[in-house]
């Protein structure tokens, strides 16, 4: 499989167990490390397909282990997903907003697990793909996806790959409201595990990173969500 090396950031020794069995029965190459920052040595080095990184680490914490790799062209599109034990939502919004392509609570399925994997792994690999419509503007924000880029008031704004396909799907089809299994399974995919509060947490996010413009996206009560139509 193309870059399927993982390099896996977890101090607990019983859970990295797990996550590595999982990985490498699924054919997987995978690098484990018990600290934060011998795991950014150690992604720098390996240059992996993705990193699972803990937030609660010793030496680095894994939000500053993400916020370092984003920071560093070398390995600013290397896909993240936080592996967390926290229930505070701002842990969740605050490693999405540093650039984390997707989240896993503790505990979580092997299962679950896995099918986020191979999701990450298969959006990274869909950016360079032909879109349906490659430019989208409206009200100074602007979504290109032969760049991959979103521009708002011409100034580019860094958004996750998850968060970059909800927002252009729900622009490319402004106006019709999707439930939040619909937005998972265009961003994410039918493979992962449906959890609505995951959803919540992205749309969250990509407002937060709209500015004054984050009222683009309505919510839909008891519905989901839709882009208002101009």
């Amino acid at each position: 499989m193309e870059n399927g090396k993982i390099v896996i950031i977890e101090d607990e020794a019983d859970i990295l167990e797990v996550i590595e069995y999982n990985l490498v029965r699924e054919g997987y190459e995978v690098v484990t490390v018990m600290d934060g920052s011998e795991g950014l040595r150690r992604v720098k080095k390996e240059m992996p397909g993705l990193v699972l990184l803990d937030i609660m680490l010793p030496g680095l914490d894994g939000l500053e282990v993400c916020r370092k790799l984003k920071e560093d062209g070398a390995t600013r599109n290397i896909p993240i997903i936080m592996v967390t034990a926290k229930e505070g939502e701002s842990d969740i919004v605050l490693g999405l907003g540093l650039g984390a392509d997707d989240y896993v609570t503790k505990p979580f399925s092997p299962k679950e697990l896995t099918g986020r994997v191979r999701a990450v792994l298969r959006r990274g690999r869909l950016k360079d793909e032909p879109s349906p419509q490659e430019r989208i503007t409206c009200d100074g924000v602007t979504i290109d996806t032969r760049k991959h880029e979103i521009m708002i008031d011409e100034k580019p704004v860094v958004f996750t790959a998850t968060e970059f396909r909800i927002l252009h799907f729900l622009a490319l089809n402004a106006g019709r409201v999707f439930t939040r299994e619909q937005l998972l399974n265009h961003a994410v995919g039918e493979s992962v595990v449906i959890v609505d509060r995951n959803i919540d947490v992205h749309i969250k996010s990509v407002r937060a990173k709209l500015g004054k413009r984050r009222n683009l996206i309505e919510t839909i009560r008891g519905v989901g969500y839709r882009f208002e139509e101009r």
